[in-house]
């Protein structure tokens, strides 16, 4: 039985303050060879109604350290209109706290890392999944 030579990588996003999952998050994936060698961005996709990102780019061999950016201002900003809560607390000028989270973890190859991202418009958590 051989090892698979690459590493692969799945997210998915729940809103801890509405208690749903995230839809429409965009999320970008970068990857690199080695702590001192530059990133090389890889694509993205976005999160569906269930806030999963189930086609996420492959990455490539060689893969030490992977660079999740979620796009979350946009999210928090479409949810405010569409709940319009007057009496909602804002963040700083009326627009997201955390414009962006940006995750990095390393990896090794043959490993899958599910990365799920909880998220309110005040703060966030992550962990390794399974």
């Amino acid at each position: 039985m051989s090892t698979p030579a690459t590493a692969s990588v799945s997210t998915h996003i729940l809103d801890t303050s509405i208690g749903r999952p995230a839809a429409a998050v965009t999320v970008r994936l970068a990857a690199r060879s080695g702590r001192d060698a530059p990133w090389t961005a890889l694509g993205g996709s976005a999160t569906d109604a269930d806030g999963r990102c189930k086609d996420l780019p492959a990455l490539p061999a060689g893969t030490t350290h992977v660079r999740l950016d979620f796009e979350t201002e946009a999210y928090f900003d479409g949810r405010k209109q569409a709940e319009a809560q007057p009496d909602a607390p804002r963040a700083g000028g009326g627009g997201a706290f955390f414009p962006e989270v940006v995750i990095t973890f390393a990896v090794t190859p043959g490993e899958h890392y599910h990365v799920p991202l909880l998220l309110n418009p005040f703060g966030y958590s992550v962990y390794r999944g399974s």
